[in-house]
């Protein structure tokens, strides 16, 4: 009978592989980010993460996954089978770290979504209540949000949860009009760009004065790896698949053409609809907002393009913002509320239970851990007070939340990344391996580890430069915070029980 019913589970398949990879790491907010960062210089920096990052770090995964397929906690099973539960404790509460910081960027965002999604426009830069300014009104909007989810959580309302899956149905949708939307003006306006092209660097430089030094260059590659970023989640897929010798590797390089190809041919399109000088240096348009306001350019390069009158053409923009506004509403609610329990129910359970207090680790009715999620919210509440009443007005404050989530996204893979080595040396019972050359493997490793420092360092190091101290210390503090506290946890709590 067991048998039988094993012989009926469905495999995934290379086209059920791929479209998994796509949905997971895609993400048109990466593009428009990238064009406001960089305009077409974002080109050469997103497809050099792609090859030098994406593509090595997703088979990491796979064969990580596929070593520990029966291992509950993810990522900290991962690296406590490779180099010990200590290290493997601190580098998953860094990880853990990265989801925190998300939820402080998204608590403050998600608000720029709402007014899109009413007024047809970013309309928070003139928020205010009693008294305080936009940005620290945002702030407290956020905290409200950050205390409603965890609340709603914690009480197993997983049906809510669900609504976000509908937010990837919006979202192929809306990649589509753009796609169609961009290929109408482009034709309409008889091939000439909005953002015209000076030559091969073009593609290399910045039009962005924020971004003409080489440092300050090189610290973008740390926004282009977290364009990447989420492959962890899929490495425990490998021993469902067809042949995953086989199916990984050939899904895997199917789906890094298309995402990388897809990323740098949508922030071409960008060009053709959007003048980077004209809308892009705009001190209305910031990180937080800049999705908005590319549908909301695109409508009117289409109404203009067309022969619209200037009402028409202003009315398909509104019409754009919103429908983008939509689809990002959905999805960011519903992956507050998953993520709001998911990364730390799985750090907390997976992890040894002699690391915690017993308080932490006590599930209530609904099976969720509801003393670590509002031990989680209180300090997600903190820094988005913190930052929100650090005197920063909304451009900078959005681009402290971008570089504190990129950063902190990145740094869970220097862990994972340079713990392969070590992982390969214990020869676990695999499915899947890809990296056979002990040596090679060693050189890969040091050289995506050195650009994940480098872009790390130098995202940190620009904002020094520029005597930018604030955003320099938001940028880094989050990683070594954390891991700074996960290191005297774990001394201590191993201490405490003996543990070695």
């Amino acid at each position: 009978m067991d048998e039988s019913t094993n012989s009926k589970v469905k495999k995934i398949t290379t086209f059920g592989l791929v479209t998994m990879i796509i949905s997971t790491i895609f993400g048109f907010g990466n593009v428009s980010n990238a064009y406001l960062q960089m305009g077409y210089g974002a080109i050469f920096w997103y497809a050099l993460a792609g090859i030098c990052f994406f593509f090595p770090c997703g088979l990491m995964m796979a064969e990580y996954g596929s070593a520990f397929k029966d291992a509950k906690g993810g990522i900290y099973s991962w690296l406590a089978g490779s180099i010990g539960e200590k290290w493997a404790f601190i580098g998953t509460f860094v990880w853990l770290a990265s989801w925190i910081i998300w939820m402080v960027s998204t608590a403050s965002r998600i608000w720029i979504t709402f007014s899109a999604l009413i007024f047809g426009k970013d309309t928070t830069t003139s928020w205010t209540l009693l008294g305080m300014n936009s940005t620290q009104t945002i702030g407290v909007l956020g905290i409200i949000m950050i205390l409603a989810v965890t609340f709603l959580s914690s009480k197993g309302m997983n049906a809510i949860a669900k609504i976000g899956s509908l937010g990837g149905i919006f979202t192929i949708v809306v990649n589509v009009i753009f796609v169609v939307v961009s290929f109408i003006v482009l034709f309409a306006n008889h091939f000439r760009l909005a953002e015209p092209i000076h030559g091969a660097s073009t593609f290399i430089t910045s039009p962005n004065p924020a971004f003409q030094t080489p440092i300050a260059l090189i610290s973008f590659v740390v926004y282009a790896v977290f364009a990447y970023g989420g492959m962890e989640s899929l490495g425990s897929v490998t021993d469902n698949m067809d042949q995953p010798e086989k199916t990984f590797p050939r899904g895997l390089i199917i789906a890094s053409l298309f995402t990388i190809g897809t990323y740098v041919l949508m922030i071409f399109m960008l060009g053709w609809s959007i003048n980077y000088k004209g809308q892009m240096t705009s001190s209305s348009v910031n990180l937080g907002n800049v999705t908005y306001a590319v549908f909301n350019y695109l409508g009117l390069a289409m109404g203009n393009a067309l022969g619209w009158s200037h009402a028409a053409a202003a009315t398909f923009g509104v019409i754009m913002t919103r429908i983008v506004a939509l689809a990002q509403a959905i999805g960011f609610l519903g992956a507050l509320f998953i993520l709001m329990y998911s990364p730390i129910k799985a750090f907390i359970l997976g992890s040894d239970q002699r690391l915690w207090p017993e308080k932490l680790t006590r599930l209530n009715k609904a099976e969720m851990p509801a003393n670590a999620m509002w031990l989680q919210a209180i300090i997600v509440c903190v820094i988005v007070f913190l930052v929100s009443f650090g005197g920063s007005a909304a451009q900078r404050f959005y681009t402290i939340l971008t570089d504190m989530s990129n950063v902190s996204s990145t740094a869970p893979y220097m862990f994972l990344v340079g713990a392969f080595p070590f992982f390969k040396k214990k020869h676990y019972d695999q499915s899947f391996v890809a990296f056979k050359n002990h040596t090679w493997t060693t050189i890969l490793v040091l050289f995506v580890e050195l650009i994940l420092v480098v872009g790390t360092l130098f995202t940190f190091a620009q904002p020094v430069l520029d005597h930018d101290y604030e955003t320099a210390f938001w940028t880094i503090a989050g990683p070594f915070f954390f891991a700074f506290v996960a290191y005297v946890f774990y001394q201590t709590a191993s201490k405490k029980h003996g543990m070695k």
